[in-house]
């Protein structure tokens, strides 16, 4: 990983996650880099990758996301799980490469992925539990998710981010130049949030893009 730059993470202590966190700086907007067609490849689960997700994964996942009190199911399971079923009804197109990226990684892998536009969220930047009754609006229609009891990422302004659906304000857009990538791993899954991590890695080196260490600290 690149070290020109430091980025310090805050994460509230717990039982169960494993973190990974990086900040990615591309090239150019987004809007002009085209994602490989190798990279587009596997957004299929027929694609042959050297991760796989299973009924561990998703249940390992699940715990995690209950350890607050929320409840990982129905239109709040997991944003992987989603991702499954969109991939099973042959719905998962391309968006941008950031994203793209996440989704092959996060399909394959089982796990959940945030990536926020790190220029519309506002340092400093925490994870913890978000309190009873949290909320934010997590598309351009304007729906609201609730998020009390959910693990979250927390910017200055509030809860932007979390492993089932970001918040609007901080998505990814045409004009995006750096991300911020959380992987909602597990301690359940020794080693499979690593593994993950340095996969994800190699597509956006292949996009031409640098990677910025993140600092977590309790």
């Amino acid at each position: 990983m690149d070290n020109q730059d430091r980025h310090v993470l805050t994460v509230d202590p717990h039982p169960l996650l494993d973190l990974r966190a990086f900040v990615t700086v591309f090239p150019a907007e987004l809007g002009n880099i085209a994602s490989s067609a190798e990279l587009l490849d596997l957004l299929s689960l027929d694609a042959q990758t050297p991760l796989r997700s299973g009924d561990e994964i998703r249940s390992a996942v699940r715990d995690l996301l209950r350890q607050g009190g929320f409840k990982p199911t129905g239109r709040s399971k997991p944003a992987s799980e989603y991702l499954i079923k969109a991939a099973e009804q042959g719905l998962l197109s391309p968006i941008n490469v950031a994203v793209d990226a996440c989704n092959v990684v996060s399909l394959h892998s089982g796990l959940p992925i945030s990536v926020v536009d790190l220029d519309l969220a506002c340092e400093p930047f925490r994870v913890a539990i978000a309190p009873p009754e949290s909320s934010y609006v997590f598309n351009r229609s304007g729906q609201t998710i609730d998020i009390g009891r959910l693990l979250c990422l927390f910017d200055s302004e509030g809860p932007c981010a979390n492993a089932v659906k970001d918040s609007q304000r901080t998505k990814t857009n045409p004009e995006t130049r750096r991300t911020l990538t959380l992987i909602w791993g597990t301690n359940k899954l020794p080693g499979h949030a690593a593994a993950a991590d340095a996969w994800y890695w190699e597509f956006l080196k292949a996009h031409g893009a640098r990677l910025e260490s993140v600092e977590s600290v309790e």
